[in-house]
């Protein structure tokens, strides 16, 4: 009796033992005609023509395609809202969603506002078809003999986010966008992301009008708006009403702080936010009577930096939508158990106090490395199904962009597929993508993604998204395993060599370990994996074939489309002539070289580069701090270098980084004293250092002194700055200075 009842439940025949099924095509020959309405809107004849593409590359049938009405019809695929969906479904479907659906010999696929309808249909070309569209590249799909569909078929969807995007390179296929039911904020915003500077720019207003942006630390600086300013309200309402009247179809505007520190604190901004207990508050309120103009609109702003505590009890006007960013997490774990994500996930539950309107700006990469192997697969799933249990109602998922970054397509696809079900089969889709899109080379591809993600749980590194792939503790990506997982790359370059479509991809999935060989050898420089040794004349040169290797990853990253290394970084031809560089200059000799060190204060220990040794390892640094750079936050350098005996000096070198988008600045001034003993200092050379002016460029400045001595000991005092300066200032933040090696010649 009970396995009776579970067959009805499933509405299966318990004669049959089997769904009975529709056959729509066998062989070359199908009765079925592809039926849209009388008047059918562009997206009908859009889905019922790609609906006969799919049928003939699937069946090899040519399907007509039918206005209703037109001509008499024995079976058909009706497309749209035609007669007969009315009378199989009665009132309207849900925004965005879908209905498959087979009645007699009828198979009707129908939609809900916006694309439900594409959506439908790119879902059952691919649920009874067999098709997939995976990348930026053209459909999967294998000829069928016979297309049969279940007598029963009832198959009902919809986004489970109103916005979902995954950023990266295929969200320009616009194809790709449809079929995985994803967004590009292109088509969606009017105004997109940081938007003040957009709605009062600076450049415009700040000479003549100071008392528009922001009272820091009592003066104006352009860094934001002065919210309680009315000429600003009036300013930035009247620039959205031109920009909506330009594009009335954009559905969001966003209202939000530039990218950048320096909120108002003159006496009305401050009085709010001290109120609602966050800078968030004088921006909900300038944020709601700009929803009150546009009551048809819907408003954006982002809790994110300074702003993204939530207010006391300020709420977010009905039409305003909170984008909260998540950028200060580590990527290791799921966010809903990562320690550095208990901000992030304090900050959720007291925006969701104050309303339901949320959206989250995640981020799914390396910005500071796009190539860098960054094994954080397995959290994608935890992550989206963190946000669907809270009540997010859409995601950014913040990739490479436009350009190519490690493992873009199929993060992207994982991303994706994730955003229209957080229950989905994550293992199922990697291996079928891997198998789709690198053929014989998946099972070593898959068998590399399974020992990188061991590896750093074994590390207990923690895994940043503005972190580097060559710091040497703890880490998963040290030359020893670089040098295992080549050789999975080797075998899966093997199995595909006779392909050149899949060779290509393998190549471009390498191109992060071959990034990671390259950054390694920076950092080491003249040590055991380093870019120089010595020959047999016991001079250093660069290793052999080095700078080819060189040569093939920059053309190699051309041929796959990698315009940018990362964030608003370097193009791959700016990297090679940076290398270039480095091969040219050689090593600078230093007596120094390998001497004990030993400081005052500690370095940054978010920034260990190599420890002590840092400033004797004969490698300099380049243009990221994160590595080669000995890093002192809020403190000065006090260095002392101990030779092991005395020797004859004739020049002390060293190098500072003036990086002030990232608060590194340079010393306020730099003491060199040398000793014999290593108890009694003189004087060696007080270097002057250039006054700090405002700007954002990085450099990096060499300081030098030369005078004839003889020591043992050398110690270098370089002096922080005492506070951050007004154009920079940041509340919890301090001045930080960096070196990357002391040279004594």
């Amino acid at each position: 009796m009970l396995y009776r009842l579970l067959l009805l439940l499933l509405g299966v025949s318990s004669c049959s033992g089997a769904t009975q099924e529709v056959v729509i095509a066998d062989g070359s020959n199908s009765a079925y005609i592809i039926v849209i309405p009388a008047a059918p809107t562009v997206l009908e004849t859009k889905s019922a023509k790609v609906l006969q593409d799919y049928f003939r590359r699937v069946s090899g049938v040519q399907m007509p395609i039918a206005n209703e009405g037109a001509a008499a019809v024995a079976k058909g695929i009706y497309i749209g809202h035609t007669k007969k969906e009315g009378i199989i479904i009665p009132g309207k479907l849900p925004k965005e969603s879908y209905r498959i659906q087979m009645r007699g010999d009828d198979l009707l696929i129908c939609g809900g506002s916006g694309k439900g309808l594409i959506y439908g249909v790119y879902t059952f070309i691919e649920n009874h078809l067999g098709c997939r569209k995976i990348a930026d590249a053209p459909p999967i799909f294998t000829p069928m003999k016979q297309i049969k569909l279940p007598a029963n078929l009832r198959e009902d969807g919809r986004p489970q986010f109103i916005y979902r995007e995954s950023f990266y390179p295929a969200s320009r296929d616009a194809e790709y966008l449809e079929w995985n039911k994803v967004q590009q904020f292109e088509d969606l915003w009017g105004v997109w992301g940081h938007s003040y500077d957009k709605l009062v720019p600076s450049a415009t207003y700040f000479k003549s009008h100071p008392e528009y942006y922001a009272m820091v630390k009592g003066k104006r600086q352009p860094t934001q708006l002065c919210l309680s300013n009315e000429d600003v309200f009036v300013i930035a309402a009247s620039e959205l009403k031109k920009r909506m009247t330009a594009n009335p179809d954009a559905t969001y505007w966003s209202v939000s702080p530039n990218d950048d520190i320096g909120y108002c604190e003159c006496d009305k901004c401050k009085a709010v936010d001290v109120e609602q207990g966050s800078p968030a508050g004088s921006l909900i309120k300038f944020v709601n009577r700009i929803a009150k103009e546009f009551p048809d609109k819907s408003i954006t702003t982002l809790a994110y930096g300074y702003t993204h505590r939530a207010p006391k009890n300020l709420k977010p006007a009905d039409n305003v939508f909170i984008f909260l960013s998540n950028i200060d997490a580590y990527r290791d774990r799921p966010l809903a158990e990562e320690a550095s994500a208990a901000a992030f996930r304090n900050d959720v539950n007291a925006w969701k106090a104050l309303t339901g309107n949320l959206f989250v700006w995640d981020y799914i990469t390396q910005f500071t490395n796009y190539l860098a192997p960054f094994p954080n697969l397995l959290t994608l799933q935890p992550n989206m199904q963190f946000y669907k249990e809270n009540g997010i109602k859409g995601v950014f998922a913040q990739g490479s962009g436009d350009t190519y970054g490690e493992w873009a397509e199929l993060r992207s696809y994982l991303t994706v597929k994730l955003l229209e079900n957080d229950k989905a089969d994550v293992k199922a889709l990697t291996e079928q993508f891997l198998q789709d899109y690198y053929g014989s080379a998946a099972k070593f591809l898959l068998q590399y993604i399974g020992q990188l993600h061991n590896n750093m749980s074994l590390s207990k590194r923690k895994l940043d998204i503005y972190g580097n792939p060559v710091n040497e503790w703890n880490s998963y990506l040290t030359p020893e395993i670089l040098d295992g997982v080549s050789q999975v790359f080797d075998a899966a370059e093997a199995a595909v060599e006779n392909k050149p479509v899949f060779a290509e991809r393998v190549m471009r999935a390498r191109l992060p370990l071959e990034y990671t060989v390259l950054q390694q050898a920076r950092f080491y420089g003249i040590e055991k994996f380093g870019v120089f040794e010595k020959n047999d004349k016991g001079q250093w040169v660069a290793k052999a074939n080095l700078d080819k290797k060189v040569a093939r990853f920059v053309d190699n990253c051309k041929k796959a489309k990698v315009t940018e290394l990362s964030e608003g970084g370097m193009s791959p031809d700016a990297y090679k002539a940076e290398w270039d560089a480095i091969l040219s200059a050689g090593v600078t000799s230093s007596i120094a070289t390998g001497a004990a060190v030993s400081f005052k204060f500690p370095f940054a220990a978010d920034f260990p580069a190599k420890g002590n040794r840092t400033l004797v390892d004969g490698s300099p640094g380049y243009g990221d701090f994160s590595y080669n750079w000995l890093c002192f936050y809020g403190s000065d350098m006090v260095a002392t270098i101990d030779m092991g005996s005395a020797k004859k000096i004739s020049a002390i070198k060293m190098h500072f980084l003036d990086d002030p988008r990232h608060w590194i600045f340079l010393p306020a001034g730099i003491v060199v004293e040398v000793s014999s003993d290593g108890v009694n200092y003189r004087p060696y050379a007080t270097i002057p250092t250039p006054a700090i002016d405002e700007h954002y460029e990085l450099a990096i400045k060499p300081f030098s002194a030369e005078k004839a001595d003889q020591a043992r000991y050398i110690r270098v005092t370089a002096t922080n700055l005492s506070a951050l300066p007004v154009w920079r200032f940041r509340e919890n933040k301090k001045p930080m200075i960096a070196c990357d090696e002391v040279y004594v010649q």
